[in-house]
């Protein structure tokens, strides 16, 4: 017997349901972007700078007449990827070394929590500048920043869900029926622990997209002209007299992006609960 819709939703999380549509529509909006953009997002036309919303130019033009709604779609694609690309990188990174880190103990433990707790030192943003003030501007030195100060978060959450899986008694029994760390480590720690992580991924995510919009604002992400939301907030202040929209929509969609993943985290966790 089948579960009717509505029942199953209402069965959800507010903040789920809200932040699966929030999602669901920035990664279809990424998908579709050249089949919903009016315009090419590079091309600019100087007869046309700051123009009003109307059907030809949804949200206006900036100040090289490029299509502001067009830039905003492509530049979905942006931000997915940053949250793709850093979101899996630090996960990975962050939980393997956690989770060995909580299985062998003693000295491996001691060292890789040493280097995680100096990680940590640093708020997240500094550290970025710092990474890329050394790398060198660009968007994959900036991805790799964002993975960076992100490893510390899934390091110290696979290291505590290590030593509480450890002592249950199904890795007791494993161990005691000769099984190795490593498989320990895969069977039985890795996919228990399998839950948390998940929701530290999509509540990460809402901050990754923050911070990469910040870091191109500054001008240390993606290479000018680039339909990216922090870079065209960016372009966009200087003319804040003449006309709002080419930094207002921007800033629009970092807003939603962040709430969709941040509602997304809340409502994967409520679930995690029951």
């Amino acid at each position: 017997m089948t579960v009717p819709f509505r029942a199953l939703a209402s069965r959800l999380p507010l903040s789920l349901l809200v932040g699966m549509v929030l999602t669901t529509f920035l990664v279809v909006g990424a998908l579709v972007a050249p089949l919903i953009s009016p315009a090419d997002p590079l091309s600019q036309d100087l007869y046309a700078t700051f123009q009003p919303m109307s059907w030809g130019h949804p949200f206006g033009t900036d100040a090289f007449g490029r299509d502001v709604f067009s830039r905003i779609v492509y530049g979905t694609r942006y931000s997915l990827a940053e949250v793709c690309i850093s979101v899996l990188v630090s996960c990975v990174a962050g939980t393997l070394a956690g989770m060995l880190a909580g299985l062998v103990g003693g000295y491996v433990e001691q060292a890789i929590m040493w280097v995680v707790d100096i990680v940590f030192a640093f708020p997240g943003i500094v550290l970025a500048l710092l990474i890329l003030s050394l790398l060198g501007p660009g968007f994959i030195n900036m991805l790799l920043a964002i993975s960076l100060f992100s490893i510390p978060v899934y390091a110290r959450l696979a290291q505590n869900l290590t030593h509480t899986l450890q002592r249950t008694e199904y890795v007791e029994a494993a161990r005691t029926l000769g099984a190795g760390t490593w498989r320990i480590l895969y069977v039985h720690i890795m996919r228990n622990a399998l839950g948390p992580i998940l929701v530290q991924s999509t509540l990460t995510a809402g901050s990754v997209i923050l911070t990469a919009s910040s870091l191109s604002f500054l001008g240390l992400g993606v290479a000018p002209a680039t339909p990216e939301w922090g870079a065209m907030m960016s372009d966009g202040r200087n003319y804040l007299g003449i006309d709002i929209l080419p930094s207002l929509f921007p800033g629009l969609a970092i807003t939603i992006a962040v709430l969709g993943f941040n509602l997304l985290g809340e409502g994967v966790r409520k679930v995690m609960e029951k």
